[in-house]
């Protein structure tokens, strides 16, 4: 049985802004105040981690046990099954360029990719894994994951990271195009958060 989370304050382990308003969003309901790892100026740890558990994993233990808190991670990528599975737990340095990550190049750089195998699939999907560490070094583990299929140009302003290419299986806008709520229903962030409230938080579920 997961350890249950019993306190008011929760580091979120990230610097992406966009992942800190998803999390925070997903945790309102249980009257958490969370808390950016940059406002508390923690640095980043080198994610080395072969694996987005393992990755998610040193996040949240990096942050948990600086801090004397409890620390939430998130470690997620796109992995594009004719690129095999890449850019996957490499979806951030995709991005990487001279003046700081740039998810259009990153995108850009993935199409050229599968432009070198046209009879290729698109098929993709979103992996998450949220890891919830404590100051003692106890650690709680979830990965979710969506399905769907690459569309090329971008479509949509919404979301960040890749969502303007990722198109959900059977829908018909994609991730870029969804308004935050819908996305959020049916993410691969909202799949690992179902298991980690199921997990972590099932004494808060009103």
């Amino acid at each position: 049985m997961a350890r249950l989370f019993n306190d008011e304050k929760l580091i979120v382990a990230s610097h992406n802004k966009g992942k800190l308003v998803e999390i925070a969003d997903l945790l309102t309901r249980f009257d958490v105040e969370t808390i950016g790892a940059d406002e508390l100026g923690l640095p980043e740890p080198e994610e080395t981690g072969e694996t987005f558990i393992a990755n998610a994993e040193l996040k949240a233990l990096a942050s948990a046990t600086t801090a004397g808190l409890p620390a939430l991670a998130d470690d997620s990528g796109l992995a594009v099954d004719a690129l095999d599975g890449a850019p996957g737990i490499y979806s951030a340095r995709w991005a990487q360029t001279a003046n700081g990550r740039d998810f259009d190049f990153a995108m850009h750089k993935v199409e050229m990719a599968l432009n070198r195998k046209p009879d290729a699939l698109r098929t993709a999907r979103f992996i998450c894994a949220l890891s919830l560490a404590w100051p003692d070094g106890h650690v709680e583990s979830f990965e979710g994951k969506v399905d769907g299929t690459l569309v090329w140009p971008m479509r949509g302003k919404n979301g960040f990271g890749y969502d303007p290419v990722f198109l959900p299986e059977g829908g018909d806008l994609t991730f870029g195009e969804m308004q935050p709520a819908a996305k959020h229903a049916m993410s691969h962030r909202a799949d690992a958060f179902e298991q980690l409230v199921g997990g972590c938080f099932a004494d808060r579920i009103k």
